[in-house]
């Protein structure tokens, strides 16, 4: 592998000489996305600080391409490294294009004065992130989104080899998380950009990153891939949950279960069942489900939010205590509800429409419009 772009050496962090991170080691290669997760006020933007120069360590050092980043000076530093942080940054009367322009100071000379090819520079990084079209309109006149997105242009028209963000997403909706995320992916690969930044949204986190660095305590708790990171009941750990629960595998966060003994059945599969446990979790109504294979969509849903969950190993026949168990649950429950479709179903919902049938026996099974 490369060598590192950046990397540490016996690192600590804090403010006034205290350390609030002790002992950080972490390394980032050429084109790599580190991102680093954590509860609030652990230290991951005073890292994120350190990383860049704005703080000076405690302890330690952090190298850039082999240099001790205290030792650089600005201008090299600049053509290096660029920083996009959650400050909403307010450019008084200035053009998009003329702030994205900012960005190729550290390339210019003492005047400042951009030439052809700088200009040249500034037209693809806002061409890259989608902003030609507000190249003329005034910064302080653009929504969250539109700002983050020109500021990213800034920071890639300054050509650097490695961008540090923090919480780059916080202002953003939905849809422009997933496009500044998407173009931050892209420039990774494209340009051989390395990125390290935080993020609240485990998800995306686990999506994006090529390495994740998990905060706790004094200390970093894990560094490595998602899925070394991302193992059963580590995010609980970590954040110190005390309600809900989080899905590793699947990304799903859950709110807490109804606690008391289920009073509806539901007959759930193939992701049919999810929206159900969530609107009766909401209502507060406890429920049992089943019968769910273990890799079935419903399955992270109903180990999350049901009293009670009845499920079969993956790639196996439902056995006959299975079946036997989940009669047991409808007996207990008041109602049942069937989220399938098992009119003309095969072999494999033989058992489901046994037990349909069987809640049906009992006067038990309600049509899904009910609670829909």
């Amino acid at each position: 592998m490369d060598q590192p772009v950046l990397h540490t050496h016996h690192l600590e962090v804090g403010y006034g000489g205290k350390a609030l991170l002790e002992e950080v080691c972490l390394a980032v290669h050429p084109g790599q996305i580190l991102t680093l997760i954590g509860p609030n006020g652990v230290g991951k933007s005073t890292l994120l600080k350190t990383l860049s120069k704005l703080l000076a360590p405690v302890g330690g050092a952090v190298l850039l391409q082999g240099k001790e980043l205290r030792q650089l000076p600005e201008r090299e530093l600049a053509l290096q490294l660029s920083i996009l942080t959650t400050e909403r940054v307010m450019p008084e009367l200035m053009r998009c294009e003329e702030v994205v322009g900012t960005g190729r100071y550290p390339h210019t000379g003492r005047l400042g004065l951009l030439t052809p090819a700088d200009r040249a520079q500034v037209d693809a990084a806002m061409e890259l992130v989608g902003v030609q079209a507000l190249r003329d309109q005034e910064f302080r006149r653009l929504s969250d989104g539109q700002r983050q997105r020109v500021m990213l242009a800034r920071a890639i028209c300054q050509e650097p080899d490695i961008i540090v963000l923090d919480e780059p997403t916080s202002f953003l909706d939905i849809r422009y998380k997933l496009e500044f995320l998407s173009i931050l992916q892209r420039m990774s690969r494209s340009r051989n950009l390395s990125v390290i930044m935080s993020l609240h949204e485990l998800e995306l986190a686990g999506r994006i990153s090529d390495k994740l660095l998990c905060v706790k305590g004094d200390k970093v708790d894990r560094f490595g891939t998602p899925e070394e990171v991302f193992t059963p009941g580590y995010i609980s750990e970590l954040y110190g949950m005390t309600a809900g629960s989080y899905d590793e595998a699947t990304g799903n966060l859950e709110l807490e279960a109804v606690k008391k003994d289920p009073e509806i059945f539901v007959i759930a599969g193939n992701g049919t069942g999810t929206a159900l446990f969530r609107k009766l979790q909401r209502e507060g109504i406890s429920f049992a489900a089943g019968i769910l294979w273990e890799n079935d969509l419903d399955c992270p849903a109903a180990r999350a939010l049901a009293s009670a969950a009845v499920e079969e190993k993956a790639f196996c026949p439902i056995g006959a205590e299975k079946v036997e168990r989940a009669k047991e649950l409808i007996d207990a429950c008041g109602s049942a509800i069937c989220t399938l479709d098992l009119d003309g179903a095969g072999e494999w919902a033989k058992e489901l429409r046994e037990l349909a049938a069987y809640a049906g026996r009992k006067g038990k099974l309600k049509a899904y419009t009910v609670l829909t």
